[in-house]
């Protein structure tokens, strides 16, 4: 795989969006040499890889460390029945493989963990996109992005609710900015600890791999500063601001 150009395989697959002005040929070839880390290969990352294998993203990486449950399957659309009782991980790399044979997938069967080995992988990626499911790895996630200087891609989901935003972008604001610290309150509402529509992370992951693409072509309309927030029982969305505090980006270090 030719990686300073478009091989004309990968021309003819991503001509519709080649001939969209904003990305073009040398759009698609950012999209090509991008390096993303997904953490979580669940309802979320479901969506997000697949969308991101799809565009050209040319390596992707994938923090998981869960099996497939029968009871995962009507949100996490990657997998199907066949693939319960197997390791997430390996079954995503299998299905994005032959999805697009021109990106390159690592998986990582770990939990990620306050340690030197999670920090350095984070340290290997472009950008990470958060794509899980409590608030004590999001913390992690955030911090590590925090002293590896890596723009974050949140998603979160909560019954009919999601929200996007992009965090630790060109001195933008950090989770932490949004949600200080962690407390009693944010691990209730865990989504292992509640009901969640089929189609919200489908969507909601959707438009985390759309900001991850406008943050590889460098757009200006990024999520950068601003939470997205939609409810699909009344279909409304909204967009708030989110401001920089500069005692909310500076953690302690991991070592």
């Amino acid at each position: 795989m030719s990686k300073s150009k478009l091989t004309p395989p990968e021309m003819r697959r991503y001509q519709r969006q080649i001939l969209l002005d904003d990305i073009g040929l040398e759009g698609q070839l950012k999209i090509k040499l991008a390096k993303v880390l997904v953490i979580g290969s669940g309802g979320l990352g479901s969506s997000v890889l697949q969308y991101l294998t799809a565009a050209g993203i040319g390596h992707i990486g994938i923090i998981d460390f869960d099996v497939i449950d029968e009871s995962n399957i009507h949100r996490q659309v990657l997998y199907s029945q066949n693939d319960i009782g197997k390791l997430k991980t390996i079954v995503a790399e299998k299905k994005l493989k032959a999805l697009n044979p021109f990106v390159s997938v690592n998986i990582h069967n770990m939990p990620f963990k306050q340690n030197i080995q999670s920090l350095s992988i984070v340290n290997d990626y472009d950008l990470v996109i958060d794509c899980t499911d409590n608030f004590e790895t999001r913390y992690l996630i955030n911090d590590a992005c925090v002293l590896s200087n890596k723009p974050m891609v949140y998603g979160a989901i909560f019954k009919h609710i999601g929200q996007v935003s992009v965090f630790n972008l060109n001195g933008g604001p950090t989770y932490r900015c949004l949600f200080p610290e962690m407390d009693q309150d944010k691990r209730l509402t865990d989504s292992r600890n509640f009901g969640v529509l089929g189609t919200l992370p489908g969507i909601v992951g959707c438009i985390q791999a759309n900001e991850v693409i406008k943050v590889i072509l460098g757009s200006k309309f990024v999520l950068n500063g601003k939470l997205f927030v939609i409810n699909l029982a009344s279909m409304e969305t909204f967009i708030t601001s989110v401001m920089r505090k500069p005692d909310a980006v500076n953690v302690n270090p991991w070592i």
